[in-house]
């Protein structure tokens, strides 16, 4: 029996149900393919911001403390999150209660009040998040990242906007952005978890009304010729550094080796990195690697938190384990753990009604189809040492290597030449 059955309404509004009879909980999720990456310079930050506001009143509950009374009075727990990609917004609550789940968040997405004098003083929330955010160097890395391979477009910009495009928001720049993009086509609602009696009517009942009409699509995202080191100056006690290289898109026929790779490399305390950087040498408190993809782009990259004075041991011994995984074929042992490590750990993200939903509903919303779960273990088991070999020396090219930090640094080039 598969795990996903996917439902399209008339206006092409998908649902996605997970039945999972042996929990006494659902989760529901409204998530739409529109994130930060469909703004435009003049609107950046809007997708983020738009979550907020939905939050703070409708017609029907005309304050934000009316709505999460509402989810409080039955004991779910419900919020949001903003990607690059998508947008997501959901209630988990016990079964009996699913109804109640979903008319709180259709209510909020279809019919949320935007009012001006709730922007204005969530404008104040927005720029102390931009502030804790820059303040977070081991957050904050990630956008140093993401502005030196994607540089001045809509992919590399930052979720969270910036001070001006936040201040400039009015009341019409949210209806203009959720008008354009949150239309049935974008919007895939998810239920998993002990369903219930009648799932797929009572969201048809909701939102079966929702009239279709044409987005367009995003801007295609490409790397950029925008220098192989960034570094973000800042007094600090600890420099956090991210080096990376130019991956897959989400859909590449090497997604699974790409992941047996990342593992290989950083995945759990005794990948390479985990073992070189922390255990041998103690550079860094933590280490890793992780593969961010993206519907057409994608990028493999490390980041560690290191000593201020040992930066540069740190970035060649990363760098060294980079081009290792390039020269020599992973030993079989070493395989089959990383193969077992990725197998579990998605194996585990699935053991909730959140997990199942979440997972399904990305592949659906980004991909067009929620893959079954059991593929994802076939395709990690055919991953072959000669796979990960030949992927590594496609990805691990000396001119792709990418180097961005943070730290109370003021001259790139003593971090150029690590490069060459």
């Amino acid at each position: 029996m598969p795990t996903f059955e996917r439902h399209t309404l008339g206006n092409g509004l998908r649902v996605l149900t997970a039945s999972m009879p042996q929990v006494q909980s659902v989760s529901c999720f409204v998530m739409l393919a529109a994130g930060s990456r469909y703004e435009t310079r003049a609107t950046s930050g809007i997708a983020h911001f738009s979550e907020h506001m939905f939050f703070k009143g409708t017609e029907r509950r005309p304050t934000a403390r009316d709505i999460s009374a509402e989810i409080d009075a039955i004991g779910g727990e419900f919020n949001a999150f903003t990607g690059k990609e998508y947008t997501a917004y959901y209630v988990r609550c016990a079964t009996e209660y699913r109804d109640v789940a979903l008319d709180v968040l259709v209510d909020m997405l279809r019919h949320a009040k935007f009012d001006p004098e709730e922007i204005e003083r969530e404008k104040g929330v927005i720029l102390e998040e931009m502030n804790m955010y820059v303040d977070t160097p081991r957050d904050y890395i990630s956008l140093v990242y993401d502005e030196l391979i994607y540089g001045d477009q809509p992919i590399g910009w930052s979720i969270l906007g910036t001070k001006e495009t936040i201040q400039a928001a009015t009341r019409d720049t949210f209806r203009d952005y959720v008008g354009h993009w949150y239309t049935p086509e974008r919007i895939v609602v998810g239920l998993a978890g002990n369903l219930g009696e009648n799932a797929v009517a009572k969201v048809e009942e909701l939102l079966g009304d929702l009239p279709a009409s044409p987005t367009g699509a995003p801007e295609q995202a490409r790397f950029t010729e925008n220098g192989r080191v960034r570094v973000h100056e800042k007094v600090s006690d600890q420099a956090h550094l991210s080096i990376g290289v130019a991956g897959y898109p989400i859909q590449h026929p090497d997604r699974y080796v790409l992941e047996i790779l990342r593992t290989v490399l950083g995945g759990g305390m005794s990948s390479r990195l985990f073992t070189e950087v922390r255990e041998r040498r103690g550079l860094a408190y933590y280490v890793f690697a992780a593969n961010q993809g993206y519907t057409d782009s994608g990028t493999l990259y490390t980041q560690a938190g290191v000593d201020l004075k040992r930066v540069e041991e740190a970035a060649t011994t990363i760098l060294a384990e980079l081009r290792k995984i390039a020269a020599e074929p992973v030993p079989p042992d070493e395989l089959e753990k990383a193969r077992s490590y990725a197998k579990g750990r998605f194996v585990l993200s699935l053991e909730s009604p959140q997990g199942t939903n979440m997972f399904g509903l990305r592949r659906e919303v980004l991909e067009g189809e929620a893959t079954e779960p059991s593929q994802v273990l076939a395709e990690l088991d055919k991953v072959t040492a000669e796979d990960v070999l030949r992927v590594g020396q496609d990805i691990m090219r000396e001119e792709a290597f990418r180097l961005a930090l943070i730290g109370p640094f003021d001259d790139a080039e003593p971090f150029q030449k690590l490069l060459s």
